[in-house]
């Protein structure tokens, strides 16, 4: 099996297998929180949650991080991405240990979102971080192998982290404290693994490393005019940008209707919407694991620009003809299909942005590229929230996620000719 050999050769690459050791870590300890958020918010009995409130939750969560990503990026650039990964992880095992606190003594929501926010914003700012650090530990030739298996490795963790939420969920009905005292032992376990990499390793370079924080601070505002500029004249990497963000305001639309339908339309219980909604999340999992296997013999064929176009207008195509029933099976077979489709055009984007970025300007173009990915889910949801019914059936929402795909597909195919 390709992908099994492909695995195989990484894995000979020290450096690389504890890099990917810590995005495990870190991104199961990321499933295990999220699904632990996601039932407290949205599953808990005395909460009779509305898109309107799921879209308020995901706002306070990920917008205020939107307005600091940039910032984080030109840091990114500046200080040794070991030393991120280990003192991130570390203060989100402490974060997540006092968000447990914080449900067990039902403290007030902007308090719990306060605690809940600062773990996602490092979540964000250590993503970023492993991204940019990949080249550091593959050689080009093996560039697009590495973002077909690292990224959906991590996925893969993260989708393993939330079945398991999902079953402690499932077995006590108050354990959200128990499953986030989980997450932060993880986060503790991935901050202690990335000391098995050189300090220095991972870069930047030295002579770029800016070790003050006052002087890193100066030069935030520089730095982010760098950055863009930098992008605005790598044209192929910024339309892969634009592509991936749409994917993922499709992406977040939806997720806010499977929610809702999950709570309300599919099940007359807690456990039984659980349930369903931790089948959706599997079953979009197994579409990433998909990806991994068919996107780098697909971008060998089709080209990066190509595969992008195809997974659009594959999805233009099955999105409605599976949503629209709004039936469990064939919306958990839609969950598989975009799952497939949203991380093949991922990875294809993350190959475009790394050979296309100067490595002084990675951490900053891909703390872009996460602002871009929070704010198109965020705004996913609000639009989502005026467009769903309570109990999460909308046609219009399910054909205008269709049109927004045949508009990736058509434009990325001409780009791609041009």
């Amino acid at each position: 099996m390709p992908v099994v050999r492909d695995l195989r050769v990484l894995l000979r690459l020290t450096n690389f297998r504890r890099l990917l050791a810590v995005r495990l870590l870190s991104q199961s300890a990321d499933g295990v929180y999220q699904v632990a958020l996601a039932t407290y918010v949205v599953f808990s009995p005395e909460k009779q949650t509305s898109p309107g409130a799921i879209a308020a939750a995901m706002a306070v969560l990920l917008l205020p991080y939107s307005l600091i990503g940039p910032f984080a990026g030109v840091l990114l650039d500046r200080w040794q991405r070991r030393q991120i990964f280990l003192y991130g992880n570390l203060l989100r095992a402490a974060l997540g240990a006092g968000t447990a606190v914080l449900i067990v003594t039902r403290a007030p929501d902007w308090v719990f979102y306060t605690s809940a926010l600062s773990v996602t914003a490092i979540n964000r700012f250590i993503l970023a971080g492993l991204s940019a650090s990949l080249p550091r530990v593959v050689d080009e030739e093996r560039l697009v192998m590495a973002n077909s298996l690292s990224p959906t490795a991590g996925t893969l963790a993260a989708t393993a982290g939330a079945g398991l939420a999902f079953g402690l969920r499932l077995m006590a009905s108050d354990s959200d404290a128990v499953v986030v005292l989980l997450g932060a032992a993880l986060y503790l376990c991935a901050g202690l693994a990335s000391l098995r990499m050189a300090r220095t390793l991972l870069g930047p370079d030295t002579e770029l490393v800016q070790p003050h924080l006052v002087a890193a601070v100066l030069s935030t505002a520089r730095g982010l005019v760098e950055g863009l500029r930098h992008l605005s004249e790598r044209r192929t990497a910024a339309r892969a940008l634009a592509a991936m963000a749409l994917f993922r305001f499709c992406y977040g639309a939806l997720t806010v209707m499977v929610l809702m339908l999950c709570r309300y339309a599919w099940s007359s219980t807690e456990s039984e919407g659980l349930t369903l909604l931790g089948l959706a999340v599997g079953l979009s999992g197994a579409g990433f694991f998909a990806a991994a296997v068919v996107t780098p013999w697909a971008v060998g064929r089709l080209g990066q620009y190509g595969w992008v176009a195809m997974c659009a207008g594959l999805a233009a195509v099955l999105e409605p003809a599976l949503a629209l029933p709004f039936a469990p099976i064939p919306m958990l077979t839609a969950a598989f299909i975009l799952g497939l489709v949203t991380q093949g055009a991922k990875i294809a984007t993350d190959t475009v942005v790394q050979m296309s970025v100067a490595d002084a300007f990675r951490g900053r173009v891909f703390s872009l590229y996460d602002v871009l990915f929070n704010v198109a889910f965020v705004g996913a949801a609000g639009v989502a929230a005026l467009m769903l019914p309570p109990d999460g059936r909308s046609v219009p929402l399910v054909l205008s996620a269709a049109a927004i795909y045949a508009v990736v597909a058509v434009t990325m195919a001409h780009w791609r000719e041009g």
